[in-house]
């Protein structure tokens, strides 16, 4: 099943289950995406009960504009973001001359972004001082049900309700004096933005897996594709797993938003997933960094392999 959010004029748009194709869309008896996660034992039937019409032709369904659409979450309660891909966090720590964790493989990494404002998979993103050194980071992640505290990573399959892409912008130069505070990130980590649908976990069939999502995550860069990385084998810590280390010491309500990090893979022939990634591979390779930062005008476009989640397609502008 495929859910969406249109913009309404209201601030939390309207939720619409989309047909299988991703052409046609139609709404339901709750309002919007977070209200039907509050309530999501009903809303769930009824949902899928909408979505069966709709391939059928039962319902015909109103065309879908991507332009239209927010985030399947315009706002949630939490975003939070690991970073489960071992190889991102090894290169990206080289690029700013830090070691990793001595916990790396054991401990995993997170942060929590701010989660009132969310972007849609077509909106703009402002840059207001190309010095801040703007890269886009390409994730998958899940929204949570309900979780609560102690959940375990085996117990953790139920409280994934549904998957969906991120681009988690960054601003690359702000963040090593950010945490030489020793408090996290905060201006370094603007704005997220999600894939048009968010999708429930049946729709990968067997690409859903022991918590991971075993597709390939696209990244083209100014038309040319950069990236074509596998989010399955090498994402260490599964969402499971995930789940349980941030359930520790605390529960979490239903349209939480947990990310994997940037996919990455140690086979360079599959591209990158993020501008510090080149550049870091850049410096190994040749001394040094060509690659620039985004600028005005640049354009990233992210995607999976089966495309199941619709297209995230930014461009930069000026203020």
């Amino acid at each position: 099943m495929k859910l969406a959010t249109l913009r309404d004029g209201s601030r939390d748009g309207r939720l619409v289950v989309v047909r299988s194709d991703g052409e046609a869309a139609a709404p339901s008896a709750w309002p919007t995406l977070q209200s039907a996660l509050d309530q999501w034992g009903e809303a769930e039937g009824e949902l899928r009960k909408i979505a069966t019409k709709l391939d059928r032709g039962e319902l015909d369904g109103v065309p879908v504009d991507p332009t239209r659409l927010g985030a399947p979450l315009p706002r949630a309660y939490e975003w939070i973001d690991g970073s489960a891909f071992l190889n991102h966090v090894i290169l990206v720590r080289k690029a700013r001359n830090a070691e990793p964790p001595k916990t790396l493989e054991t401990d995993p990494l997170i942060y929590q972004g701010g989660s009132g404002d969310l972007l849609g998979c077509r909106d703009p993103f402002v840059l207001r001082d190309p010095a801040w050194g703007l890269d886009f980071e390409s994730e998958v992640c899940v929204v949570l049900g309900d979780t609560s505290i102690g959940t375990k990573a085996s117990e953790a399959a139920d409280c994934v309700k549904l998957v969906m892409l991120a681009n988690d912008w960054t601003l690359r130069n702000l963040v090593p004096d950010e945490l030489a505070k020793s408090f996290g990130f905060f201006n370094s980590k603007p704005a997220t933005a999600f894939s048009p649908w968010a999708v429930t976990p049946d729709e990968l069939g067997d690409a859903w897996k022991d918590g991971r999502a075993h597709l390939r995550v696209t990244s083209t860069y100014n038309g040319k594709q950069v990236g074509d990385c596998d989010a399955g084998p090498e994402m260490h810590f599964s969402f499971f797993e995930l789940v349980q280390h941030i359930a520790k010491t605390r529960r979490f309500a239903a349209g939480t938003i947990l990310g994997s990090g940037t996919v990455s893979n140690r086979d360079r022939s599959r591209g990158i997933s993020c501008l510090a990634e080149a550049r870091m591979i850049e410096t190994i390779e040749g001394g040094k960094p060509t690659t620039p930062f985004m600028a005005v005008g640049d354009r990233i476009r992210i995607q999976a392999t089966p495309d199941l989640f619709g297209a995230i397609d930014e461009q930069v502008v000026a203020p």
